[in-house]
């Protein structure tokens, strides 16, 4: 048997080339797009991810996460969820249909009536697929869960573009949403090798809501959160400015997603693992954390570093607007996956009412802090949406202490290293690449330069997640 060190460096692993594949897949359909398609197309989809995003919360139900912490799960708990689930997102998709009249008119958009009823037809095939995914997800079958992301974004992908250069327009990036959350709930099917019954019996999933209740809460607000700029903005703003903001933070959330995804595969699995050891599960976290570290910060301060470029050159000057914007969010998306483990470590803890409250708190100052910023244009009201997620990090780690006894010193020992010399290099890079006039020329020496310093220094220093990455990679046994 695999040693747990071996299966979370093995999901990890899996988790890195999948999500490097998919951000691959994604940038080349996202460009591809982009520079077919226009701020408003763009605009008008990003009105309606908040409502997405929310019922999507409510269909999931913290199911998955309390599937996972319980010690025994049999069939007829998984088949209670699979029913809650599909009666919950049939109550939803009714919702939205009859309520679409009125988003259309909150926005002053009546093209939003139609699309909105058929962008939440996502509702009912993304339900199909939360217990296979809760089974995938418990018995950390990273490999196939990569699978399934892998083809249903090509898919999904290809069908948008083909409707984009047939000139469907925004219709085109709401099929291309639907097509993968279908694809993904047939593949969650097929590999999971889980079968529901008709013997319908919803005790199960009611005796679960205890726990995942905190959590259907607490994602809501989560989502609300991370899509609160886009409904102020398309409530006072044009709808092109909203797809400017829409298109830098698709661009920010594919980053920072890398290191959340591999995170997602194995990080409750693993600590929920050594949830009866709290000095095994403090160490295992503080690895965690330093690998999350040692990714995140590179990755996401250099993706600043060459936001102009990178725009302006896979999308054309016509965004060069959402350039600006993703260099503000970028130093968010650095410690997102930060915040993301040490919410994690709670759930898995058993505290889902200490994360929903954690994130309520973060919601309200989300809310106030952007709301009060709207006189004054989308560059502060981003600048506050970044700053507040950036301060956020240190409520997380509170509650961490308290549940593992994780010192502060030992924390930013962990993490400082990482974040110092990301950022020293970055100025550096920067600095002395000013004079650059050719956009090719300066994103190929920028994102060189930043990864062979941060290789070298790290290798010099003797960094231990180097080492055991290299380690790893090259098939040598990692004790």
């Amino acid at each position: 048997m695999e040693s747990l060190k071996q299966k979370t460096a093995k999901g990890l692993l899996w988790g890195g080339f999948s999500n490097g594949l998919q951000q691959l897949l994604g940038l080349a359909f996202g460009v591809i797009l982009a520079r077919k398609l226009s701020q408003e197309d763009y605009g008008l989809v990003g009105m309606l991810a908040i409502f997405s995003a929310v019922a999507a919360c409510m269909q999931e139900g913290g199911f998955i996460a309390a599937l996972n912490r319980k010690k025994e799960v049999s069939q007829r708990d998984y088949n209670a969820v699979f029913w809650m689930s599909i009666l919950t997102s049939v109550c939803f998709y009714l919702l939205f249909f009859f309520t679409a009249p009125l988003i259309s008119r909150f926005y002053g958009e009546p093209r939003l009536t139609a699309l909105a009823r058929y962008s939440f037809l996502s509702f009912l095939f993304v339900s199909f697929s939360i217990a296979p995914r809760a089974y995938i997800f418990r018995n950390m079958m990273v490999r196939q869960s990569s699978i399934i992301a892998l083809v249903s974004m090509a898919l999904s992908g290809v069908v948008g573009v083909v409707m984009a250069y047939q000139g469907y327009a925004y219709w085109g990036l709401a099929t291309q949403n639907i097509v993968f959350t279908l694809s993904v709930s047939v593949l969650n099917y097929y590999f999971s090798g889980w079968r529901p019954t008709f013997r319908i019996d919803l005790r199960p999933a009611r005796e679960l809501l205890g726990f995942s209740s905190k959590l259907i809460v607490t994602n809501i607000v989560t989502a609300a959160n991370a899509n609160i700029l886009s409904v102020l903005l398309g409530r006072y703003y044009k709808a092109s400015e909203v797809g400017d903001f829409t298109q830098a933070n698709k661009w920010n959330t594919m980053g920072h997603s890398l290191i959340t995804n591999m995170l997602y595969s194995i990080a409750q699995p693993v600590l929920a693992k050594t949830d009866d050891d709290r000095l095994r599960q403090k160490q295992v976290f503080r690895k965690l954390l330093r690998f999350t570290a040692f990714v995140s910060f590179p990755v996401m301060l250099c993706l600043a570093l060459v936001s102009e470029e990178f725009i302006v050159i896979l999308i054309t000057e016509k965004w060069l607007a959402s350039a600006h914007i993703l260099r503000v969010l970028c130093l968010a998306g650095a410690v997102m996956p930060v915040s993301y483990l040490f919410s994690n470590l709670l759930i898995t803890r058993g505290h889902s009412s200490t994360y929903m409250w954690c994130s309520l708190g973060l919601c309200a100052a989300q809310l106030l802090g952007v709301g009060l910023c709207v006189p004054f244009g989308i560059g502060r009201m981003v600048q506050v949406y970044a700053l507040l997620n950036i301060g956020w990090v240190g409520v997380w780690f509170c509650f961490s202490h308290r549940e593992i006894g994780l010192r502060l010193s030992e924390a930013l020992r962990d993490v400082a290293p990482y974040v110092l010399l990301s950022v020293a290099i970055v100025c550096v890079v920067h600095w002395l690449t000013a004079d650059i006039g050719n956009l090719y020329v300066s994103l190929t020496v920028k994102v060189l330069a930043v990864a062979v310093a941060y290789c070298a220094a790290l290798w010099l220093l003797g960094s231990a997640i180097f080492r055991e990455m290299i380690m790893f990679i090259t098939k040598r046994k990692i004790e």
